[in-house]
């Protein structure tokens, strides 16, 4: 009887062998989870962060970009306003598309 511990001398080592491999597969299973969530978790938080330093920069340096372009065309105050006028406009405009694309109509 290949069960049977009396008769089996492998089977202490056989046993050991299938706890150590059934608790190492659930141990597995379970931290490569939780290290890929956490993961994910401090990515996000860090891309998250990134963005929202990254867009008002953008938007400076737009800014700027555009009132010193304006400036080889007119004076600098008058750059100013415009590139001021120019950018503001294009930032509504496209905050008005994100709206307008927010809420699809229903079919009917």
């Amino acid at each position: 009887m290949p069960g049977n511990p009396f008769t089996d001398p492998q089977w202490a080592p056989d046993l050991a062998d299938t706890v150590e491999r059934v608790v190492g597969k659930v141990r597995t299973v379970a931290t490569d989870n939780a290290v890929k969530a956490s993961r994910g978790i401090v990515f996000g938080v860090l891309i998250l962060i990134s963005v929202l330093i990254a867009l008002p920069l953008l938007v400076i340096l737009a800014l700027g970009a555009l009132r010193e372009l304006l400036g080889f065309f007119v004076s600098h105050e008058r750059a100013v306003w415009m590139s001021y006028l120019l950018l503001g406009s294009i930032l509504m405009l496209g905050g008005f598309v994100a709206l307008r694309k927010r809420h699809t109509k229903e079919m009917a």
